[in-house]
């Protein structure tokens, strides 16, 4: 998939999930339930034991599944994934030589900023979107809509403090899409053999972010 499918693919489904897990075959569980319930976009975070096994075995058994690589700090790591079928890579942070290499690789780079000049050093170096983060400690879907309000051509996918609760809110304040973390990536639900919840959850999630397409 080209970068730009992969972004619009990001944009439509409007949902980020960052999947943390505490081992292969619970990460691959969990992304199994949030696919369930038609979100096909999954953030693997480097934090996961074996991250790139659960990248590589997805690529294998899920291709409808699209495949980004979270909490990447660093360019060598962001290439490792790249070969591993991350379709796109996410940092929590700014590095440079992150977005160089996904550039190098025509892979689209959502880099981690917080402030305006944060944001703007980002989206000048190449980030394809900005992801805030995080986006809660600021005031959530508020600071969202201030930023938006001088840069309104930054793409921004807020991440920290998403929840069903406000999910409207941030779409409403402008993201891009929505990083969405624990509130859907419910190990606690998977660890109690109910991953019905993880997947009725992130049918919910979808259903808040069509209504909001519908209406915009």
């Amino acid at each position: 998939m080209k970068k730009i499918e992969v972004l619009k693919s990001l944009k439509d489904i409007g949902l980020v999930p960052v999947l943390r897990a505490e081992s292969v075959d619970k990460a691959l569980a969990l992304a199994e339930a949030i696919a369930a319930g038609g979100v096909t976009v999954l953030e693997i975070t480097m934090t996961v034991p074996g991250a790139i096994q659960v990248m590589r075995r997805l690529a294998e058994q899920r291709p409808d599944i699209l495949i980004g690589a979270g909490t990447v700090l660093d360019a060598e790591t962001a290439r490792m994934c790249i070969l591993e079928g991350a379709q796109f890579v996410v940092s929590p942070a700014l590095n440079l030589q992150t977005i160089e290499m996904c550039h190098r690789y025509s892979i689209a780079v959502l880099p981690g900023a917080l402030t305006p000049t944060e944001i703007v050093t980002a989206w000048q170096a190449g980030a394809d979107v900005v992801k805030v983060f995080p986006a809660s400690a600021m005031g959530g879907a508020k600071y969202l809509t201030a930023l938006k309000g001088p840069l309104p051509h930054v793409e921004m996918i807020p991440t920290g403090g998403v929840s069903l609760a406000t999910a409207a809110e941030f779409l409403t304040a402008g993201a891009f899409a929505l990083g969405v973390g624990s509130d859907l990536v419910n190990a606690k639900a998977m660890a109690e053999g109910k991953p019905e919840l993880v997947t009725e959850s992130a049918k919910k999630y979808l259903a808040i972010v069509k209504e909001f397409q519908s209406k915009n």
